[in-house]
């Protein structure tokens, strides 16, 4: 079953470390449609300490999907290309995000 590229999006997040778990995790950043408390679904790399910190941030091509009824989570495709976000990029991304939805 081909892609459907109308469904993805793109979602700034950013990786963090689980309290009960010691792992490293990616979630939504804050101030787009998205809350900060959805699960996000990528590529193995972007969780490896070795390669990105924590609180590095990125910018992924997402859809909102959900599994057979389950909590609504954002899936990231693990082949897709992503770019990590400075200050200026991830700043200018959020205000555009914002003044697109007025």
């Amino acid at each position: 079953m081909a892609r459907d590229p109308w469904a993805y999006r793109d979602v700034a997040v950013e990786s963090f470390i689980d309290p009960r778990s010691g792992a490293l995790k990616i979630r939504p950043m804050a101030g787009q449609a998205y809350a900060t408390s959805m699960r996000v679904q990528c590529a193995r790399t972007l969780r490896d300490p070795d390669l990105y910190p924590a609180g590095t941030r990125f910018l992924v091509r997402a859809k909102l999907t959900d599994r057979q009824g389950g909590a609504p989570y954002l899936y990231a495709h693990h082949g897709d290309a992503v770019k990590v976000l400075a200050g200026r990029e991830l700043a200018s991304f959020l205000d555009e995000y914002r003044r697109r939805r007025i």
